[in-house]
């Protein structure tokens, strides 16, 4: 399911948060939304999987206006992993994670071998099969994180919009799931904080600022120190890593830290 946006505007109260925001996800890419806090990321992934209502604009999945398609018909196809979980139910891993396979049932319909099959995947590839039993309530942030991926992967769709998915994981982790989601070869729409995980796993990213896209391109075009100085106000060198040919991000301390230190 490929997912367009055009002219989304966001008003919440009187304030306009997103400013008339043109974007595509297609062709089974990772798509990230960089910027800083209060840049608006947040706001428009919610309108995209429709907490709140644009003001003006239209999102399209595939070529229907997202007004035009049904309920179940969209969670078919798109599982959503918010920045925070709460995950306040009092049930196991594993029926959080048989969840996601809610939207693929008919009313009072219950699982099958194969939905059986398709959440100990999720938890294998999330690192859960041994907290398969274990009660949600139990977990840490950053293990509830991972039971809200592996449900969204039951959940089997065409477009995972995600945010902060690496949220409260430690690297190992966040390496870990990364490689997940780009490995699921479907449509991916993610806000990151992290630039440098971006530039490694990311296809093409946008650059909000103040709710509006900056620019947008692939990550060696557009994460450069002259556009992250000019968005997050930090100096820092973008450079190759020669042995892996990963982008790089090294950033500047400020001159009140190094101060402090001397």
């Amino acid at each position: 399911m490929d997912l367009h946006l055009e002219g989304v505007e966001i008003n919440i109260g009187t304030k306009k948060i997103v400013h008339g925001i043109d974007l595509s996800v297609f062709q089974n890419s990772f798509v990230a939304l960089l910027g800083p806090n209060g840049s608006g990321k947040s706001t428009l992934l919610k309108a995209i999987y429709r907490v709140l209502e644009p003001t003006r604009g239209t999102i399209y999945l595939d070529d229907l206006s997202i007004d035009q398609i049904p309920a179940k018909k969209i969670a078919q196809n798109m599982s959503v992993v918010s920045q925070f979980q709460s995950n306040s139910f009092d049930m196991t891993v594993e029926e959080v994670v048989m969840m996601g396979r809610i939207p693929h049932k008919r009313l009072l319909e219950k699982e099958n071998q194969r939905d059986l099959e398709i959440v100990e995947d999720a938890l294998r590839k999330t690192g859960l099969l041994e907290y398969r039993e274990r009660n949600i309530l139990k977990l840490s942030g950053g293990e509830k994180q991972r039971v809200a991926l592996a449900r969204a992967i039951a959940q089997c769709p065409s477009l995972m919009i995600l945010d902060e998915p690496s949220n409260h994981l430690d690297i190992k982790y966040q390496l870990e799931i990364l490689n997940i989601i780009k490995s699921l070869n479907i449509n991916v729409l993610s806000a990151l904080h992290d630039l440098q995980l971006a530039a490694q796993f990311c296809d093409y990213v946008y650059f909000l600022h103040k709710g509006q896209i900056v620019c947008h391109g692939k990550p060696e075009e557009v994460i450069t120190k002259e556009i992250i100085k000019e968005i997050y106000e930090v100096d820092c060198e973008v450079f190759r890593d020669p042995t892996t040919n990963n982008l790089c991000i090294s950033y500047y301390k400020p001159i009140n830290q190094v101060l402090m230190e001397v």
